[in-house]
């Protein structure tokens, strides 16, 4: 089935299609999350926080976009608030580096389709709105047309973020990697 007729469905209140929606794009939303907020627990969250939130709003879904840059929007957003949230209390992100080195699998394969945990060290480094646009394009593939839509940033602003997040992992690495390594 399309994910217009599970919404279709959804709508109709089949539940089950909207599980089926959920297991299509989990792991991408929680690889995304994962990686924008750097802990695995606040990345289940906020990712079950925008499933909730798709649900909720599917009504006001518009069948002329696609499905998955809608959920992609709302959990951008919902990364970038709680992105806030943890900048109230504390001013710094945390990266826990042995667990990182550590760490298991994520729920598909290894994040990014990379066990490097200096990337990841590095990934987490940067500024959250370099790390969105860097692995928007790259770890998801999108084109600068989509981010746009989905972030609401000009396509120049993130041609700009992914060209300075480029940069600055390429100073905190000490090597030249290109967007596809991610």
């Amino acid at each position: 089935m399309t994910d217009a007729e599970l919404v279709v469905r959804t709508r109709a209140g089949d539940g089950e299609a909207f599980g089926q929606l959920v297991s299509r794009y989990h792991d991408a939303c929680w690889r995304f999350a994962y990686h924008m907020l750097g802990e695995r627990a606040d990345a289940e969250d906020v990712v079950q926080d925008t499933f909730l939130r798709a649900y909720l709003a599917i009504g006001r879904y518009d069948e002329r976009d696609q499905f998955r840059g809608w959920l992609f929007r709302i959990l951008t957003n919902q990364c970038r608030n709680f992105l806030t949230s943890r900048g109230r209390r504390t001013r710094r992100f945390i990266q826990d580096d042995a667990a990182i080195d550590s760490a298991t699998a994520p729920p598909s394969a290894a994040p990014l389709g990379v066990e490097d945990a200096a990337l990841l060290r590095a990934l987490g480094q940067l500024d959250p709105l370099q790390r969105e646009a860097l692995l928007l394009k790259y770890a998801e593939g999108l084109e600068y047309s989509e981010m746009s839509a989905m972030t609401g940033a000009g396509e120049s602003a993130l041609k700009m973020r992914v060209k300075r997040g480029s940069e600055r992992l390429r100073v905190l690495l000490g090597r030249d990697i290109e967007g596809p390594a991610l």
